[in-house]
């Protein structure tokens, strides 16, 4: 290389040096902070600099050492290594596979403080988007904190080198499955399925084609879904059978068909025709309605905070008997079935066409006349349809977490009285409750709802009644 390019070269060289990125040197540096409240994901916070400190593990009022893993300009993640003051509110984790599980998040703090806690995070989050200074809230719907939940999927996974099957849940952070023993939250009705199936997944000869199991307590009774991805010999079904025979057995080969593994079991919508006792249902007492469901559809997995929302929602939308009310996202009549009973007429609208049609056989059931079901997509703009074309006097959405974001801006032209928004994340409850005050509607009350304990997840009922205007 001639001496012009290679002073050229080493210049380029040089310039490369001087404006090289520099390195973070403080990422992983140790802090020592108070943590002040929890998030609306359920981490601690603190502060630092200016910067917010975000701390999974962490309770407020606690001192804790913590090392930063992801730095930004205006905050950071942090890991917590060491707790230098408990909360007075902190306890031992009753789960014994709490530090692995990724089930739940915050059981090493005391039932009823998790609750004040994460409602406290949801009430910043709601006053910062609606620029309130206060809401309107009332007492909360409490929850049992063990043996509340009636469904839940478990993850099955084989280890070919050690030939071992792990029956449980997906570990903190990780895709891997946590081997369980025993699940506290689990109702009595499924809380059995460890010790009675882990046993016998390794005796099975292909139990490696089982990927999931479904565990549903329908009044009682507990249905097991086994999702598979090849077909099981009858030997194994068998035995899988056997290893629970107070249990109803289903298998899913292909997604949503459903098998029974005994006679007499109703395992899908097409056999939902008729009441049996061996159909998958639930009952909400206080109105003395039974609804049948399929394991693929959605239910609220907690029973007792699902009556207390129904009873909410009758008595805050105040029903009369000439009201008409429309229930979005209406599922398989949860809240469409109840408000039928009271009002003169209810319309509910569903996006899958199969749970539109196990609502209409619900209300049938039921022996409810004053309800339709319809099917809609909800998210998309309303092309002119019947349903859509009327007068309604109360509106109830229980949307997906997602929200109703394509729904709630063509609310306005229905001209409700009342609005009633059940909400499962309160991320998109605020960004749609800014639209719905935008149409002139008041938020008038709101409720924590405790469903799922011992984890970051708060759900809210809010109501929203349309502001009169005066002249």
């Amino acid at each position: 290389m001639t001496q012009p390019y290679l002073n050229a070269y080493k210049g380029t060289i040089a310039m490369a040096i001087i404006y090289q990125t520099k390195r973070k040197t403080n990422a992983k540096r140790q802090l020592k902070v108070e943590i002040t409240a929890l998030d609306h994901l359920g981490q601690g916070m603190a502060r630092d600099r200016g910067r917010i400190l975000f701390v999974p593990g962490a309770l407020p009022q606690e001192v804790v050492q913590i090392q930063l893993s992801d730095s930004k300009k205006s905050f950071a993640k942090a890991t917590l290594t060491t707790i230098l003051t408990p909360s007075v509110y902190r306890q031992q984790p009753p789960c014994a596979h709490f530090d692995d599980c990724g089930g739940c998040q915050l059981q090493q703090a005391a039932p009823a403080q998790q609750l004040i806690w994460k409602q406290q995070a949801v009430d910043q989050l709601l006053k910062h988007q609606l620029q309130m200074d206060e809401l309107p809230w009332l007492p909360a719907i409490e929850s049992p904190s063990e043996g509340y939940r009636r469904k839940a999927r478990l993850g099955v996974w084989y280890q070919q080198s050690r030939r071992q099957f792990q029956l449980g849940f997906r570990q903190q952070g990780d895709f891997r499955i946590q081997s369980v023993q025993d699940c506290l939250v689990l109702s009595p009705a499924i809380r059995p399925v460890f010790n009675r199936v882990t046993p016998v997944l390794k005796q099975l000869r292909q139990g490696r084609f089982i990927t999931h199991l479904d565990v549903i307590d329908a009044d009682g009774l507990a249905f097991i879904v086994v999702r598979h991805t090849e077909a099981l010999p009858p030997e194994d079904i068998e035995q899988l059978v056997a290893c629970w025979p107070e249990a109803y057995w289903l298998g899913e080969a292909e997604t949503g068909q459903f098998i029974a593994w005994q006679n007499g079991v109703q395992a899908n919508a097409q056999s939902n025709q008729g009441s049996n006792d061996s159909a998958m249902a639930y009952t909400l007492p206080d109105q003395q309605l039974k609804l049948q469901f399929a394991p693929d559809d959605f239910i609220q997995v907690n029973a007792v905070v699902n009556q207390a929302m129904v009873n909410t929602a009758l008595d805050w939308l105040d029903i009369q008997p000439q009201d008409r009310v429309l229930d979005l996202y209406c599922g398989i009549g949860n809240f469409s079935l109840p408000l039928a009973q009271k009002a003169a007429h209810v319309v509910g609208v569903e996006g899958l066409e199969r749970m539109v049609q196990r609502a209409a056989t619900n209300a049938k059931l039921s022996g409810l006349i004053d309800v339709d079901f319809v099917q809609a997509d909800l998210h998309l703009p309303w092309p002119k349809a019947s349903w859509n074309q009327q007068h309604y006097h109360k509106i109830v959405l229980d949307p997906a977490r997602a929200g109703a974001e394509g729904a709630i801006e063509q609310l306005g032209a229905l001209g409700a009285e009342r609005v009633l928004y059940v909400s499962c994340n309160p991320e998109t409850l605020a960004r749609d409750a800014v639209k719905l005050l935008a149409q002139g509607y008041v938020l008038t009350q709101i409720k924590a709802i405790e469903m799922f304990p011992h984890t970051r997840h708060l759900e809210v009922m809010a109501l929203f009644c349309l502001q009169r205007k005066t002249s």
